[in-house]
């Protein structure tokens, strides 16, 4: 008889441990579960609608480069820096003899090259246009490795002018580039590197295994006079 209600008062016990374990641990575990995986989908949801906005903002600053040489056709892209028509692009872009075309809008534009600066690789034009968007610039001592980043260009097909876009992360930085882990054909040379803000951080250059690296901003300023 002692045994059988012994027997009963540990079952009693257990159960009701197992119930004050459930109640005080096991359940609010999994009741706060679905909780971090919609924070995380929110942020995520966040930075997507983020980065679309940020492209919308500067899609219209990026001007078309086409130029012909004797022996081959480049394509790439530049930046409209002033509201009445001032634009950088790298001089490989438009070199010495050549015969080049600026296009905005997919349009053709009158255009007067200022000046190359081989050392940089970059080149100042004037097209002839007033009332162009332009962008902000990064404060560069605020850019960061692992910060998200996109790269927005023009890319030529069929007779037209279109945008492309691609986006990584920032692996390294200095004073002299800024080098990513987007992978991008030679033909977006040019386009313009951007933060999530739709702020510009540089004009892209690739190297000879596509790798995406940029100018930083500092030395664009320097070189338009900024």
């Amino acid at each position: 008889m002692k045994k059988t209600i012994f027997n009963i008062l540990a079952i009693f016990i257990i159960g009701a441990a197992g119930g004050i374990f459930s109640n005080q641990v096991l359940w609010p575990y999994l009741v706060d579960r679905p909780v971090n995986v919609i924070e995380r989908e929110e942020v995520i949801i966040q930075e997507n609608t983020a980065l679309k906005n940020a492209i919308e903002k500067v899609e219209k600053t990026i001007v078309g480069v086409e130029t012909t040489t004797k022996d081959e056709i480049y394509h790439g892209s530049g930046l409209i820096l002033t509201s009445d028509g001032l634009i950088v692009t790298l001089a490989d872009l438009v070199p010495e003899g050549a015969t080049s075309e600026f296009f905005i809008d997919g349009q053709s534009v009158d255009f007067q090259i200022l000046r190359r600066d081989s050392t940089y690789n970059l080149a100042l034009v004037k097209v002839e246009k007033d009332n162009l968007p332009t962008v902000d610039f990064a404060s560069y001592e605020k850019v960061k490795m692992g910060e998200r980043v996109f790269l927005l260009g023009s890319l030529f097909g069929g007779g037209e002018v279109k945008r492309e876009v691609n986006e990584g992360i920032i692996k390294y930085i200095d004073e002299d580039f800024i080098r990513t882990n987007i992978l991008e054909r030679i033909s977006l040379v040019g386009s313009s590197l951007f933060n999530i803000e739709g702020e510009f951080l540089g004009l892209v250059i690739t190297d000879y295994w596509s790798r995406v690296s940029a100018i930083p901003v500092t030395k664009i300023k320097s070189f338009a006079g900024f």
